[in-house]
């Protein structure tokens, strides 16, 4: 599909959003008898960076299936999908269709920080609750940071902050390396600076000989690479994406570079390994606040399997723990975006991974890790949390 098509296709849908709800189990529906109950899902799924909002899709939608098949007498849950391509621009487009259909009582998303923050204006106006299973920036639910906890009332999230990842980040970069000499780059997003900012207060001195910010758009790295080469870095952590991480980490290799390559959850997407050369990406470590479903239970993850159809992605088991919190209220009666709002604040219930779900005043969980990842043979492993 070419983008002139996505293009067209994504103001369809923004179009839509606004005079009817466009759902992806309006047919499921029609056929049970139970009260049809609407969620919505945003995040990319068109575009560079699809991956990640199919991953989580795929696992909201199996949160449904299980709750539709368990309740189908009482209650049926329809979900609209809100393609915002990862993009704080198109997510300014996709959200007001969303806020302005009273049908849709709830949203798991948005996945991106940057999408999350473009949204949020049209979100807060028409009081829609927000449980996001990805969406990391600090800013958000921080009173102290600028803007003030810009997610209050309605967003809600059930991952860690960047206020975790930032610094285990660079723990996790740095380990084994005798003499660590660490060259920063972000991406300029709200999600790469905001990751750059929790990282850097932890430091220890010495350490950091290096930070560069280049656009997101860039695809000759030349300039970079002869910063790291001029500091003599032997650690490089990129803090943006996995569609510009690949090439980044090939033209890095290709001029010379042997260190250790890094990345946070931006990077962590299956997709990683098909855009660069296996020798490229071998040994290069990640780091999110996720769990693979497989590594939480093989019998979930093979069900998955059997009733998606394929084996679940990055962030799968908070997606499914982000729509478990709707799902939960829904189970309960709930069917306003005010009744909705009151039961994710007092909600309190158990991750798949068996962590405490429970939400603060401003939309955080306590607690929770970080977890490390790999590149082995052309396969992103898991590798345990992060002491």
């Amino acid at each position: 599909m070419n983008k002139k098509i996505q293009r067209s296709l994504a103001v369809v849908s923004a179009v839509a959003l606004v005079f009817g709800v466009a759902s992806a189990s309006t047919a499921q529906a029609a056929k049970q008898k139970g009260k049809v109950i609407y969620l919505a899902f945003q995040g990319p799924l068109t575009g560079e960076e699809a991956q990640v909002g199919q991953d989580e899709v795929a696992g909201v939608e199996y949160a449904i299936k299980l709750f539709n098949k368990k309740y189908k007498k009482k209650y049926v849950v329809s979900l609209v999908k809100a393609d915002d391509q990862g993009s704080p621009a198109e997510a300014a487009k996709v959200a007001p269709g969303i806020a302005s259909n009273a049908k849709i009582i709830g949203l798991i998303g948005a996945a991106y920080s940057g999408a999350t923050i473009a949204s949020l204006p049209f979100y807060k106006q028409r009081n829609l609750p927000m449980v996001s299973p990805s969406a990391t920036r600090v800013s958000i639910t921080d009173p102290a940071s600028e803007g003030g906890a810009m997610g209050f009332p309605v967003f809600h999230r059930v991952v860690v902050t960047d206020k975790v990842q930032g610094p285990s980040l660079f723990k996790l970069a740095t380990k084994g390396v005798s003499t660590p000499k660490v060259f920063i780059i972000d991406d300029q997003s709200a999600y790469g600076v905001g990751l750059v900012d929790y990282m850097k207060p932890g430091i220890p001195a010495g350490q950091s000989v290096g930070f560069d910010s280049v656009s997101d758009k860039t695809t000759d790295w030349s300039a970079t690479i002869a910063k790291v080469k001029t500091a003599g870095a032997n650690v490089v952590i990129y803090t943006g994406y996995f569609p510009q991480a690949a090439p980044l980490f090939k033209q890095l290799r290709d001029s010379g570079y042997t260190g250790i390559l890094a990345g946070g959850d931006g990077v962590l997407s299956p997709t990683l390994p098909t855009l660069a050369p296996a020798s490229v990406l071998e040994g290069v470590r990640l780091t999110a606040g996720t769990v693979p479903l497989a590594e939480i239970s093989a019998k979930l993850e093979a069900d998955f399997k059997k009733k998606m159809g394929k084996a679940s992605g990055v962030y799968a088991a908070e997606s499914i723990d982000a729509a478990n919190v709707f799902l939960s209220c829904v189970a309960k009666g709930v069917s306003t975006r005010d009744a909705m709002l009151k039961c994710v604040k007092t909600y309190k219930g158990k991750s798949l991974a068996g962590a405490t779900i429970k939400f603060d005043i401003n939309g955080d969980v306590a607690g929770g890790t970080m977890n490390g990842f790999e590149v082995r043979s052309g396969v992103i492993k898991f590798t345990g949390p992060i002491k």
